[in-house]
């Protein structure tokens, strides 16, 4: 099975900002399997775009602040 265009997008933003599966488990209160299961596509929960997206720029704006 192909992986959604999203999760590639995803994992694109992800390499970019350097951001882990483990940092995006972490921010999703999930394991790393579960997180590498739905981006590989072998699991399609309900509001995953929304959920890993929503999650992923948390962390990247938290990434952007500068820090004293």
């Amino acid at each position: 099975m192909l992986p959604k265009k999203w999760t590639g997008d995803l994992v694109g933003l992800m390499h970019t900002h350097n951001v882990s599966q483990q940092d995006l488990a972490h921010e999703l209160r999930v394991t790393n399997r579960y997180v590498s299961m739905v981006l590989n596509s072998h699991k399609e929960p309900a509001g995953a775009k929304e959920r890993f997206s929503e999650a992923l720029n948390r962390i990247i704006q938290r990434k952007s602040v500068p820090t004293k």
